[in-house]
């Protein structure tokens, strides 16, 4: 089984078109995001939106700021451009020197940065949780020790996944999600017994090692042979270590902005970051099966055509997923925001997670779901500007985005408590958006603009239509069920969506809308045969 499996990796090659990459994304993604809301609804069943959820999802907040500021930032605005450029041009050798140079750097700084929070974290932790005390703080302060272990493994997994993206293996990165958080859900079932809430952090600690792990022997089969290779002098690392700077900076502002939400959160009632965060959970997942993966597939051909200053593909490229991506996410915003009661009860409903949680997390959900086409878009247009190894505007926007959110927050929390950070979210997500496409608009010349105005017109006009449907669906079936029941709420939640889309799609194909064709392909088994989207370059030639 195992040599089978080693000769699939080996001879399988690389996926060329944006829309059969971005379903591999997608396919491995909801997996993920499916077993994420299992997690969710574990986590919610055994402990509530309580004392304990708010330690756990404290206790992220400094590990998760180190691994985005120092080792995504670095990937996504820097080292996969600077990489497949290098590829692009049959520099493979200077490439492995790269990828081994910059995978020795983050090894050391995330090791001694980690080693020197977990010492220091008792005095960090009572600046960013100033509403917990006692027990409640010693708490925080143990699981933030134990998870300065995740960003290590996950910095190391991180190299990895920009190896994988840069040779469009898409499969394997797409999977290592899956693995993080089963090691998760391990740890809520297997380890909080033993070690009490602690197991948590073990469980989370344990889900970046298997996303890492899990990458190695597919990067491996790519080539990559590891060797310590800390060279500075590296016109390449240093150009990835300049590129990044800017992103960093810029991710350096939404890390802020997240650490004031959990300074703001810990002084409300208790159970408000865990409602937070189960809605953002909730509403993330069109993101991580629609948005992400196509921002990610459509990478490494902007970056293609960027390098070659192939403008006119850029743009087709851009236009095309953009479209593609608004054609899932705006029905889903619809769909969220009339089914939303139904969907947290559904997921959420169980175990100590009581009425009271459930509204407030719906409430919280539909505030998330005005903004989740600009939430979706967002990646997309940040890595178009990356792809144009442009890594300064993103960090721009992301400036007077955050300071929108911020202000916000801090205004609209007294009013509203954690709705009002919600809302102070969505708003300042749409901002970014906005600034994002009409500053790349402004480089560009032309988006393709008259299409995607078309294009967003019909499919909003469509989704709104859905969402009637869906609405009315729930009124007709809403007498033959016990509401008070998961089968009943289950039975409006599947009635109401499944009749939403059906009229969607049906629309889509009787006016003829291009971005169906995914969709048909899909249904039709044409779609991972599709090979246009992405030009063949040297990598490809090797079969890795």
């Amino acid at each position: 089984m195992i040599r089978k499996i080693v000769y699939k990796l080996k001879n399988s090659q690389p996926s060329n078109s944006i829309n059969s990459a971005a379903f591999i994304i997608a396919t491995a993604g909801i997996l993920s995001r499916a077993l994420g809301l299992v997690r969710d609804r574990i986590l919610a069943a055994n402990f509530g939106a309580g004392d304990t959820l708010d330690i756990y999802y404290a206790s992220f907040r400094v590990p998760d700021l180190i691994y985005n500021l120092l080792i995504l930032g670095a990937l996504s605005a820097a080292f996969i451009p600077v990489f497949t450029s290098l590829l692009a041009h049959e520099k493979r050798e200077e490439a492995w020197k790269l990828a081994n140079g910059l995978l020795s750097l983050a090894f050391l700084v995330l090791f001694f940065i980690s080693l020197v929070f977990a010492i220091f974290t008792p005095f960090f932790m009572k600046f960013i949780t100033p509403g917990f005390s006692g027990e409640k703080l010693a708490a925080v302060v143990k699981l933030t020790r134990i998870m300065f272990l995740s960003p290590i493994f996950l910095g190391i997994s991180g190299v990895f996944g920009g190896i994988l993206n840069s040779f469009k293996r898409f499969l394997i990165y797409s999977l290592a999600p899956l693995f993080y958080n089963l090691g998760i859900i391990l740890g809520v079932v297997f380890l909080v017994p033993i070690f009490g809430i602690s197991g948590l952090a073990w469980g989370v600690a344990g889900g970046a090692l298997l996303h890492m792990l899990v990458q190695y022997p597919a990067v491996k089969l790519s080539g990559f042979k590891f060797s310590p290779a800390l060279n500075l002098r590296n016109g390449n690392l240093r150009k990835v270590l300049k590129l990044m700077i800017p992103r960093t900076m810029g991710l350096a502002v939404t890390q802020v902005n997240l650490l004031v939400v959990t300074i703001i959160a810990s002084t409300l009632p208790a159970g408000s970051l865990a409602i937070f965060n189960f809605a953002n959970n909730l509403q993330s997942f069109p993101i991580g099966v629609f948005a992400i993966p196509f921002a990610l597939a459509v990478f490494p051909s902007l970056s293609y055509f960027a390098a070659k200053e192939e403008k006119g593909n850029f743009i087709d490229s851009f236009s095309r997923t953009f479209r593609q991506i608004l054609y899932f996410a705006i029905p889903a915003s619809v769909l969220i925001l009339v089914l939303r009661a139904q969907i947290v009860r559904v997921i959420l409903g169980s175990g100590n997670f009581d009425w009271e949680d459930t509204i407030l997390t719906f409430q919280a959900l539909g505030i998330f779901a005005v903004s989740l086409f600009a939430q979706c878009l967002v990646p997309l247009l940040a890595r178009s500007f990356y792809a144009l190894q442009n890594t300064k505007i993103p960090f721009y926007t992301g400036i007077v985005s955050e300071v929108v959110n911020l202000t916000l927050a801090l205004v609209l929390s007294r009013l509203y408590g954690i709705l009002g950070l919600a809302w102070a979210f969505s708003l300042s997500s749409m901002v970014n958006m906005f600034l994002l496409f009409l500053i790349l608009r402004s480089k560009t010349g032309d988006l393709d603009d008259k299409k995607i105005i078309s294009v967003t017109a019909k499919i909003s006009l469509f989704a709104l239509l859905a969402g009637g449907v869906a609405q009315l669906s729930k009124y007709i079936v809403g007498p033959y069920t016990d509401t008070e029941t998961f089968l009943g709420i289950f039975t409006q939640l599947a009635a109401g969506g499944a009749v939403g889309l059906a009229l969607f799609f049906v629309l889509s194909y009787a006016f003829r809308l291009e971005e169906f064709e995914a969709v048909k392909k899909l249904l039709s088994g044409k779609f991972l045969r599709q090979r246009q989207s992405i030009p063949d370059d040297p990598t490809e030639a090797s079969g890795l």
